[in-house]
């Protein structure tokens, strides 16, 4: 088999793992901020040879949150150009009369007007001055040929101008949304479009792989081209590959309901999976921006391993949401970082022990951590050791709100879910968080430290298709879903280039007249009694409660199309012991104070084996700590299983 290589960028470092068809290998780089394939081609150069490359990036995710998109236009139709900025009305933080939404992406004078009848139109002269624009004509998802039009228009008086389209990009009832997806994607186009074309001239150049595919936000991968034309289904790129690696490790320890918990260097992802399904969103915010493009239901917080430590105006420890990232990283990389974080805690604690090389390059300095938790404890009364404890306990109760959002307050019980721990940090961190909770146990995987890039090795090709139509009729649902499935099938087969493995067709559906649907797995002649049984048990799981007796609308249909991953995650080997398992004994600070723990070898331990707490477990790209009572026995995966 030829190699397929696997690169996630994170903001603080940029993992690799290479797939022979026998062999796993990983690699670990610090990510380079100013032009992220120079990480990649960085990693790359350490691995074998591959004749694909498969990307998670945070390109799309940077652009927007740093305001380097493109200069952008909107055309749309007569009195609505004022919408995205007049939105849904509501306010960003209900009680703080000093929260703004962000400013519009579109300044007021770059706002345009379409007549109803576009055909002639001519553009104005002043779009000579963008390099996007955005079109989202009002009935655009029912009826593209206005959009179409103006896209014509545009393209004949500004060839080169990068133009999005509603009708292509977000066929879905509800203006503002769509409206709002549409400007996302022109505003990100040109920046991503230089990227993707950048990272694809230097692996051609240098031999890596022409064929390049990138995660989108929603589970599976899209050609290169695509991800340049549609760069608001991939602001989720990276975090995707970790949750689909989750539910497929959950497949194979027969685990179906889970957390996945990612915690790197500048923030921590959790994502809830019920039956091996992750929960899926088909509409999000993204720093007060809306965005209507399905995507893994990802929660993130400001919590990661570079998350910096201080005291508030009231004298409280806070921790996060800034982050220390990799340059300067935290104080303990000796990179001129002064401030603490959770990294420098966890070293001042012992739990990252002080000759520990980072990504294989990045030496640790327990003395400048030292120093800069006992700075900060100077302010709140604390010596180094306690400062550190106290931000270990910060974070881990910032990380438990993150998974209580999408477990509690989705409808669905922690204590019922395993949590599936891994990111550089996430072992450290996984067992406290998960007891704190009651969680059933803790899943620490192979490859914990890489285990995102490793996800994108087990996900499939992936096509979404919508189409918003308002029905109340079984026979018509049933004609439309088939159309829509053949539409995702089709564009799976053109855009991939692969044959569909699976299509599934899922409904989002309401109480007539209601404001928000409830997305509906169904299958074509399931019937409308069916989808009504569902729906209604689906309504009170999430909400609470259940209207059998009032009438439902169908209003939008989705098709999933996917063909056949990579690789398959069953299939991947479980090294070899190489060497003992015991190291010897060090000293931890843990909440008791001092104890001697057990240090361990992960690449020494084989399916069977047991380690009990307290105890640390090393390996390359990640650690894992066990507290007393707490014990881990290694799978036939090859993951920890943590139990209490």
């Amino acid at each position: 088999m030829a190699g397929v290589l696997a690169v996630d960028v994170g903001g603080t470092f940029t993992d690799l793992v290479h797939w022979d068809g026998a062999t796993i290998r990983t690699g670990k780089v610090p990510s380079t901020p100013a032009d992220q394939s120079a990480g990649v081609m960085s990693g790359a150069a350490a691995q074998p040879p591959a004749t694909r490359l498969i990307h998670g990036t945070t390109v799309a995710t940077n652009a927007l949150l740093e305001r380097r998109g493109a200069v952008t236009a909107l055309v749309t139709s007569a009195g609505f150009p004022d919408l995205i900025e007049i939105g849904r009305q509501h306010r960003p933080s209900l009680y703080d009369s000093f929260a703004d939404r962000p400013v519009p992406l579109v300044p007021r004078h770059l706002r345009f007007e379409a007549p109803d009848d576009p055909a002639g139109w001519v553009p104005s002269p002043a779009l000579g001055a963008v390099a996007a624009v955005a079109v989202a004509l009002l009935y655009g998802y029912a009826n593209p040929d206005g959009e179409q039009a103006v896209a014509t228009a545009l393209r004949r008086a500004f060839p080169a101008m990068a133009v999005s389209l509603s009708s292509e990009v977000a066929p879905e009832f509800r203006e503002f949304e769509r409206t709002a997806t549409t400007v996302l994607n022109a505003y990100l186009g040109p920046e991503c479009a230089r990227y993707l074309d950048r990272l694809a001239t230097r692996c051609h150049e240098e031999g890596l792989a022409d064929d390049v595919l990138v995660m989108r936000s929603s589970g599976g991968l899209i050609p290169i081209t695509e991800a340049t034309r549609l760069p608001a289904a991939i602001l989720l790129s990276g975090p995707a590959g970790g949750v689909a690696a989750a539910a497929a490790l959950g497949a194979v320890a027969g685990r179906s309901r889970l957390v996945s918990f990612d915690m790197g260097g500048t923030s921590t992802d959790v994502c809830r999976i019920d039956g091996g399904r992750p929960e899926v969103s088909y509409e999000r915010e993204i720093d007060g921006f809306r965005c209507r493009m399905p995507s893994v239901a990802i929660h993130t917080v400001g919590a990661g391993g570079g998350s910096i430590a201080w005291c508030d105006e009231g004298g409280a420890l806070r921790v996060g949401p800034h982050s220390a990232g990799a340059e300067p990283g935290p104080a303990a990389y000796g990179g001129g970082g002064q401030e603490p974080t959770v990294t420098d805690a966890n070293v001042v604690l012992g739990r990252i022990p002080a000759g520990t090389r980072l990504a294989g390059t990045v030496g640790l300095r327990p003395d400048l951590a030292a120093t800069a938790l006992a700075t900060l404890g100077g302010r709140l009364g604390m010596d180094a050791a306690t400062t550190a404890r106290g931000v270990g306990r910060v974070i881990e109760e910032v990380m438990a709100s993150a998974i209580r959002k999408v477990s509690l307050e989705e409808g669905a019980d922690p204590r019922a879910a395993t949590l599936v721990a891994f990111g550089g940090a996430g072992g450290l961190h996984a067992t406290a968080l998960a007891r704190s909770l009651d969680m059933a146990g803790v899943l620490v995987p192979l490859h914990a430290g890489v285990f995102s890039a490793l996800g994108l090795l087990v996900s499939p090709p992936r096509v979404d298709v919508a189409q918003s139509r308002r029905m109340v009729d079984g026979a018509e649902v049933d004609a439309l879903a088939a159309e829509v499935a053949g539409r995702a099938a089709a564009r799976l087969r053109g855009d991939a280039g692969v044959p569909p493995a699976s299509v599934e067709v899922r409904l989002d559906v309401r109480y007539l007249g209601q404001s928000h649907e409830v997305s509906v797995p169904y299958r074509p002649g399931q019937g409308w009694a069916a989808l009504a049984d569902r729906f209604h048990a689906l309504h009170a799981e999430r909400n609470g409660f259940a209207r059998p007796d009032d009438p439902i609308e169908v209003v939008t249909t989705r098709a999933e199309a996917v063909g056949v991953a990579a690789v398959d995650f069953g299939s991947l080997p479980v090294p070899a012991p190489d060497g003992d398992a015991a190291v010897g004994k060090r000293s931890v600070i843990a909440d008791t104070g001092p104890v001697e723990v057990n240090v361990v070898r992960r690449n020494g331990l084989a399916p069977g084996d047991e380690v009990v707490g307290p105890a640390v477990i090393e390996e390359r790209e990640a650690t894992t700590y066990l507290g007393a009572g707490e014990r881990a026995t290694v799978n036939d995966a090859g993951a920890l299983e943590v139990e209490w």
